[in-house]
């Protein structure tokens, strides 16, 4: 099944230094995660000043609940309470994009 996941950052005042902060970590599993086929394509979302806000990745997993326990649920932008707000939608990807 693939999947859109959106991920929100917080919006306070320290919100773009907690993503900095664990920023390594995310791009490490990020690029863990595309090797393994389970990533299709990412960016992070930016806000009107051009700073990163919030991440979209189109993932590629068995089902939501595998997509939570191989991924999200370990992901640093979770863990490290980056984003605030995550939204998970079924998706169907165009077959020119998908990998494999």
């Amino acid at each position: 099944m693939q999947f859109v996941v959106l991920g929100y950052d917080g919006t306070d005042e320290k919100a773009l230094e907690k993503r900095m902060a664990v920023r390594e970590a995310h791009l490490k599993m990020a690029s863990d995660m595309y090797e393994q086929g389970k990533w299709l394509y990412a960016a992070a979302i930016l806000n009107d000043a051009g700073n990163m806000c919030g991440s979209m990745i189109v993932c590629q997993f068995d089902s939501i609940e595998a997509l939570k326990s191989e991924w999200l649920d370990s992901e640093p932008y979770m863990v490290g309470k980056v984003w605030e707000k995550v939204e998970i939608k079924q998706a169907k990807v165009a077959p020119f994009c998908a990998k494999g």
